[in-house]
């Protein structure tokens, strides 16, 4: 039996320890450094159809449906007057067993973890990670110690394993964003809230949608700003309320209406990978936020996380021959590409290039040809 040790008990490292617990040649464990895990109760999360896929696979198919939101359109929306520009069917893609799904967090979450059981240690840090040639040794903060076969690193953006392999080479950096996140607690006027809703602004764009039957709506909206270094290591700053309200203030005016019906406000800096790091290791991978963190503007975080995980986990499982990390940097790349490029295209200021892009939105989104390329090459497997 080969035992396998997975840290951090997010997303994806909970999705592969579902994977490899189906499997009875491993005996996993799951080490998360804090004492509890994190659920982040209200805010959402959107899967697109080539996460679904592999999520069905440990039966996503029997959660509720009112614990979750299939989502037919994007309608897109100026941030100025809230005219609407175009819509986008996403559910073109979806297939008769997947379709593109918002729910909140804390509800995949739960789903994740809820056969895992004591396999989940929490209030593990790691603080020591010894190779040797035939297995790996951690070393844990409260004097624990463990040994396995398998090292899977899914600690996130800012991961102390990957840093404690690169010897701190590998670091993420500031995307020159903040993400302010809430709960609407009042159903916005003259938009679709059946659907997602994609507000585009001048240096900032929001994104509105249910993440229930019940009609529980998700606000996230990106925005430019320029934080000093120092800022941007002070965690309490982003909690302070000078700082939370200075923010607020800079939200272009039409758009401070959403902030009177805003709950559970969260406002925190978004980091992203500049790089990817290859160890050399065959038996240490890394996955999730761990692996790449992408800009959040493709709505791709926990659809690749899960998708790089199922890819990992198969590899493993069949001792293939297959280049997990070659094969997942070339995906990562797309969405990454596609990523800065949409931040890029919402964010535009000038009156004369957003008059452009409005008129290519409007074309483009009825163009099959150029959105199975842009869309269906990520969003299928």
């Amino acid at each position: 039996m080969k035992k396998v040790a997975i840290i951090g008990a997010g997303i994806s490292g909970l999705f592969i320890a579902n994977l490899f617990k189906r499997n009875s040649n491993y005996q996993i464990t799951i080490y998360e450094k804090s004492n509890f895990i994190s659920l982040e109760e209200g805010y959402g999360v959107q899967l697109s159809v080539n996460s679904i896929k592999f999520l069905n696979e440990i039966g996503f198919k029997k959660l509720q449906n009112n614990e979750k939101f299939i989502p037919e359109k994007i309608n897109f929306y100026t941030y100025r007057n809230s005219n609407k520009i175009c819509e986008l069917n996403i559910a073109n893609f979806n297939t008769d067993d997947c379709s593109y799904t918002t729910l909140k967090r804390s509800t995949l979450i739960d789903f994740l973890k809820k056969d895992l059981g004591n396999l989940i240690k929490t209030d593990y840090n790691i603080s020591k990670i010894e190779q040797h040639s035939k297995q790996i040794n951690l070393s844990f903060e409260n004097d624990e110690t463990d040994e396995c076969d398998y090292l899977i690193i899914s600690d996130g953006v800012f991961s102390k394993s990957k840093s404690l392999i690169s010897n701190y080479e590998s670091k993420p950096k500031y995307n020159d964003t903040l993400a302010i996140r809430g709960i609407l607690t009042k159903s916005p006027e003259n938009i679709d809230n059946k659907n997602i809703s994609l507000f585009l602004g001048s240096d900032f764009h929001q994104v509105i949608y249910p993440t229930n039957a019940s009609g529980d709506l998700n606000f996230i909206a990106i925005m430019k700003y320029q934080l000093s270094i120092d800022q941007g290591k002070n965690h309490s700053l982003f909690s302070d309320n000078s700082f939370v309200q200075k923010v607020l203030e800079k939200i272009p005016l039409e758009n401070k209406k959403f902030l009177d019906n805003l709950s559970e406000l969260k406002i925190f800096p978004v980091f992203v990978s500049e790089n990817f790091y290859k160890i050399q290791n065959n038996n240490i991978h890394l996955i999730g936020d761990a692996f790449f963190a992408l800009p959040p503007s493709f709505a791709q975080g926990a659809s690749q996380s899960i998708e790089g995980a199922y890819e990992l986990f198969e590899n493993i499982e069949n001792n293939t021959k297959k280049d997990f990390f070659k094969n997942r940097v070339y995906k990562t790349k797309m969405v990454n590409i596609r990523s800065k490029f949409n931040q890029f295209i919402f964010h535009l200021s000038n009156p004369l290039t957003i008059f452009l892009r409005n008129i290519f939105l409007k074309i483009l989104v009825k163009n099959r040809m150029f959105l199975n390329s842009y869309l269906g090459k990520i969003y299928k497997n």
